[in-house]
């Protein structure tokens, strides 16, 4: 039996990196694409393909999907934040249009291969898909929609055998959450906040997502699996 084709978006960084790796090395022929690619970690390029996109330019995502042969797998981990400015409008937009409409794009234009294949997407949503984030009203709102984005093609697409599931990253260790890691007042309500009392890493995040890919979960769709250390149960 070949290889799984696995296509990540947001791949060159943060949880999207982690991802594209632990599906490498899980045996699987990786695209990691996504913006910077040229400077993604050494082990990243040594096993991956590195593609460089910009989700702002939907004839690029569409281009890429399009022009693979074979896709099994489909993650959609790109996403901005823009802390303090989300509440402009334009700014708005923007984050929705990348971290929202941005994995439906990826989504409709995979279907056909995804279909062929009978196989599967997992989205990146975020604990703030479950409460408001008021320095970041379009980050929570388009991780909202995430959930139900998922949730809404999983039941359209179950009848091609196509599974459609997303992760909830509490917070993670990665470079969107430096600035509050720096903060020692602010990593202090964090951590003793989170039941775990530590942040995650992007390879946690990454586990969970490689599950929802695999074998064990062939009988899982439509659902949003929780990487939080406990946050939202505390």
């Amino acid at each position: 039996m070949s290889a799984r084709t696995a296509l990540v978006v947001g791949g060159t960084s943060g949880i999207g990196a982690a991802t594209a790796l632990r599906l490498a090395t899980d045996g699987a022929t990786v695209i990691a694409a996504g913006l910077n690619s040229t400077t993604a970690p050494d082990e990243l390029q040594q096993a991956v393909e590195l593609r460089e996109l910009d989700l702002r330019d939907p004839r690029a995502l569409e281009d890429l999907i399009t022009s693979q042969g074979r896709l099994d797998v489909l993650v959609n981990a790109a996403g901005i934040i823009r802390r303090g400015d989300e509440h402009r409008p334009e700014v708005f937009r923007e984050v929705l249009e990348i971290n929202l409409t941005g994995a439906l794009r990826a989504a409709e234009a995979a279907y056909g291969l995804l279909a062929e294949s009978r196989g599967c997407i997992v989205n990146v949503a975020s604990m703030l898909s479950y409460f408001g984030g008021p320095l970041v009203p379009a980050y929570s709102a388009s991780k909202g929609g995430i959930v139900q984005l998922t949730k809404s093609l999983a039941v359209a697409w179950a009848a091609q055998g196509i599974r459609v599931n997303a992760v909830a990253p509490g917070w993670i260790a990665t470079d969107l959450t430096a600035a509050l890691q720096a903060d020692p007042a602010a990593a202090d309500r964090i951590l003793s906040r989170t039941p775990m009392a530590r942040w995650g890493t992007a390879s946690e995040v990454a586990g969970a997502i490689a599950f929802l890919t695999g074998p064990d979960a062939a009988f899982i769709t439509g659902a949003v699996l929780p990487v939080d250390g406990g946050y939202q149960s505390a």
